[in-house]
């Protein structure tokens, strides 16, 4: 119940503020009382009846409706994310659909009409909720029906429903990712919340016929990339800016030692990015190389050497720097590596990097299936991974599935809920290529508990592959996964791959 005389003083408190500091009177509702960020009329696009909500006023069947793919039932935005899409696919002879959102602390729900199979929340709507109903359940249910000259012919029919939330932290960065259009191969991406993408880096730009496997530096203002063709690939770093600039600190030394082929998958260390020591780490024929930027000799260990793995005599694929400790995490491997990655028996292995001097490593995860693709979270508490059965390849393979683990590999690793469709779809995983796993630059903090955020590949929509984003959160007990959000600014026919998440400075 309001108690009108606490309403009255807080709003007599603010209505002589100068306008940029007086609040709303909807803000003052907070802690029990309701927000009204949903209209209290349906929203009727155009094409839909004017009669909708009274064609939607029966109970109808409680089964039998559309099937929403996006967002998935159980999902969580964070609270900077894109205007929330609502994407779903009519069951037979559909032609309307009514969207219902409704919340515990909204004085309304909110109901859409409409005759598309997809709805986009408008930005003022979702710049409050995604204020206000934060941390909370949000009830969502789409039915369907057959219109026809203004009546129903049959339905409305109840489909996915369920529930999402909206997380109380934000997601930080740029995500860029390596995407095949009809105008040719490109690095592309986008600032977590903006709509409109960027073009980022194309071969031309690198002289080159194929660029990839990229990273950001940690100040973001480069990326750092492979550039050839396949194998014979080097290591190249332009401006994320859209200038495409070579960092002035790179010498004539360490572009020599760039130029070489086969090198793949560069990382970088914020412990190692200050002036007179900027490294950067590749796949170098089967090894784990660091180059030094700045150097004043291409000599080997002077320009340049392998990071020694002391009483391993294995190959290494896919090595990363971590965060916060001078630690290298990669995949040790009998095969011969392809590309720097390609392995179809792995383990994940940690060791020391030690200033350049390497150390002995430690196994965080054996088993007889091939794990790959391994990742620090930006505290290096947490590790993601790619697993196939034994002696399956890691490239392109559909039986990919992403697990996370305990950097200190006192918990077994835990598939998360991302890897799985929709269920209603009809598809399943595995069986839809989740690939590639990377982070978010940073986590966040809120009752205890920290928000990490993930992206990844996956060709679960059915057609080309795309670029996919989830959470894990982390409660000190126990790892809590969400299903995947969809980044519907993307071009759907395009194939999205190996997306890298940093601080790129993408211009706005």
């Amino acid at each position: 119940m309001r108690r009108p005389f606490f309403v009255l003083s807080l709003v007599s408190a603010f209505v002589w503020a100068p306008a940029a500091h007086a609040l709303a009177l909807d803000e003052i509702f907070a802690d029990g009382f309701e927000f009204r960020d949903f209209p209290a009329q349906p929203i009727i696009d155009a094409g839909a009846p004017t009669n909708s909500p009274t064609l939607f006023g029966v109970a109808g069947a409680p089964t039998g409706g559309p099937c929403m793919a996006d967002p998935q039932m159980g999902a969580m935005f964070p609270n900077n994310w894109m205007r929330p899409r609502f994407a779903w696919t009519p069951a037979a002879g559909e032609n309307l659909f009514e969207l219902r959102l409704t919340a515990q602390n909204q004085s309304h729900a909110l109901v859409v009409y409409t005759t598309a199979s997809s709805w986009t929340m408008p930005a003022n709507i979702w710049s409050g909720l995604s204020q206000h109903t934060v941390d909370a359940p949000i009830t969502v249910a789409v039915r369907g029906a057959t219109v026809a000259s203004g009546s129903l012919t049959s339905g409305p029919e109840l489909g996915s429903s369920g529930t999402i939330r909206v997380a109380p932290v934000s997601a930080p960065g740029a995500i860029v990712y390596w995407t095949s259009t009809p105008g040719g191969i490109l690095l592309r991406g986008f600032r977590i919340g903006d709509e409109t993408l960027k073009d980022i880096i194309a071969p031309a730009d690198a002289g080159a016929n194929c660029v990839g496997c990229h990273a950001a530096t940690p100040d973001g203002a480069y990326v750092g990339f492979s550039a050839g063709e396949g194998g014979g690939a080097g290591l190249n770093l332009l401006s994320s800016d859209g200038q495409h600039l070579t960092p002035s600190y790179v010498s004539s030394s360490a572009q020599m030692l760039m130029a070489r082929p086969n090198q793949d998958a560069p990382s970088f260390s914020p412990l190692h990015w200050t002036s007179g020591d900027r490294v950067a780490l590749t796949m170098y024929q089967n090894n784990i190389i660091w180059t030094d930027l700045e150097a004043s000799s291409a000599a080997q260990g002077a320009g340049w050497g392998i990071v020694a793995r002391n009483g391993e005599s294995t190959n290494a694929a896919s090595a990363s720097f971590a965060h916060t400790s001078d630690s290298v995490l990669y995949v040790s491997t009998p095969d011969a590596v392809s590309t720097g990655t390609t392995v179809t028996h792995g383990d994940i292995h940690i060791v020391p990097f030690n200033h350049r001097a390497g150390g002995t490593p430690v196994t965080l995860v054996a088993t007889a299936d091939n794990e790959y693709y391994p990742a620090f979270s930006p505290d290096d508490r947490l590790v993601v991974f790619d697993r196939v059965p034994s002696s399956m390849s890691s490239y392109n393979n559909a039986q990919a599935e992403l697990y996370v683990v305990r950097a200190d590999g006192t918990q077994a690793p835990v598939r998360i809920a991302a890897n799985d469709p929709a269920s209603c779809t009809g598809r399943s995983s595995p069986g839809v290529t989740n690939s590639w796993p990377q982070w978010s630059p940073a986590a966040g903090t809120n009752g205890g508990r920290r928000f990490y955020w993930l992206t990844f590949s996956s060709t679960r929509g059915g057609g080309a592959t795309q670029i996919y984003v989830a959470p894990v959160v982390d409660d000190g007990t126990t790892l809590i996964t969400y299903p995947a959000l969809y980044p519907w600014n993307q071009t759907a026919t395009d194939a999205s791959h190996t997306p890298a998440w940093g601080n790129f400075a993408i211009p706005f």
